[in-house]
């Protein structure tokens, strides 16, 4: 899953942004609201992280300009304005959820898994294909029952796969969603890190799950 942190406390926002790619998240940082919109109307992204006080375009205009172009992102505010008045501006701006600073990272990271729930369509903080189960909140991947070791980056990539069960993705979506907006394209880390998977997921059993669709990218499925 892929975020937009918008925080211009650089010291905050790097501590954001080191605790979501410790949990396998893709993540792009920027300092201004200006960035952020430009970012978050070209760019594709499945929770935008927002501090209203911020420079160029504040978080609450941005939040009205998102939405009023149909962007649909889930938005979190975390900012240290703690009023009911606040609060309450912030929501009917548009935005999802409202987390105020000082905050803990664990609750920070359970607001984040909450407002992307809609998209898990198999038991709770679970992803279910065939044999193959992914559990959300304790990083525990198992095929047939054995469980599977993955790095952070693995695992986010079967998680991507997983959620778009049956539908092909290409490498230009894989590295929207899982890498970060400075992946270089040109390079083969997809394809290395599909090899990985696949050793790892369908070495040993009968039906591969992950396939090639040749000149278009890749699908999982049974």
């Amino acid at each position: 899953m892929r975020m937009l942190v918008v925080e211009d406390e650089k010291k905050i926002a790097e501590f954001v942004r080191r605790g979501l790619k410790e949990e396998g998240y893709a993540v792009d940082v920027v300092y201004d609201g200006t960035q952020a919109y430009f970012l978050a109307t070209t760019e594709d992204y499945d929770l935008i992280i927002l501090d209203l006080m911020i420079p160029g375009m504040d978080g609450i205009s941005l939040c009205q300009r998102l939405r009023d172009d149909k962007i649909a992102t889930p938005i979190l505010i975390l900012t240290v304005k703690d009023s009911v008045k606040d609060k309450v501006l912030g929501l009917d701006s548009g935005a999802n959820d409202y987390l105020t600073k000082p905050f803990a990272f664990e609750e920070l990271l359970a607001r984040c898994r909450a407002l992307m729930r809609k998209y898990e369509v198999s038991a709770p903080g679970k992803l279910l294909v065939s044999d193959l189960e992914l559990d959300l909140l304790s990083h525990e991947v198992r095929r047939g029952g054995g469980a599977v070791s993955l790095t952070a980056k693995e695992f986010a990539l079967l998680e991507f796969l997983m959620r778009n069960e049956g539908k092909v993705v290409t490498r230009t979506m894989i590295s929207e969603h899982v890498w970060d907006i400075h992946f270089d394209p040109m390079t083969n880390v997809i394809d290395v890190y599909i090899n990985r998977l696949r050793e790892k997921i369908d070495r040993g059993f009968k039906k591969p799950l992950i396939q090639t669709i040749r000149g278009r990218g890749y699908v999982l499925k049974e």
